[in-house]
């Protein structure tokens, strides 16, 4: 099995934080050398691991800006 590599180029910011220590970041990453993209996941204590999350594009990034614009411009709801 090949092994993922990842550089993060930037720390956007922490969304949430586990008491285990794991934290929910918005970064800026390059995987396995490709071009970086916008990522959200749950990291490990130091980065030396990631839990499942999601890579966008810059144009996927601007669709959802787009959509949460739209959810969140709604009446208030329970989104817990």
């Amino acid at each position: 099995m090949q092994d993922i590599s990842f550089d993060i180029l930037k720390c956007y910011g922490i969304l949430s934080e586990e008491r285990n220590g794991w934290k929910r970041e918005v970064n800026l990453v390059s995987w396995n050398g490709r071009n970086p993209k916008i990522d959200i996941r749950d990291w490990a204590p130091g980065h030396e691991k990631a839990g499942k999350g999601i890579t966008l594009s810059r144009e996927e990034a601007v669709k959802l800006e787009n959509y949460l614009s739209e959810i969140l411009a709604e009446p208030e709801r329970d989104l817990r």
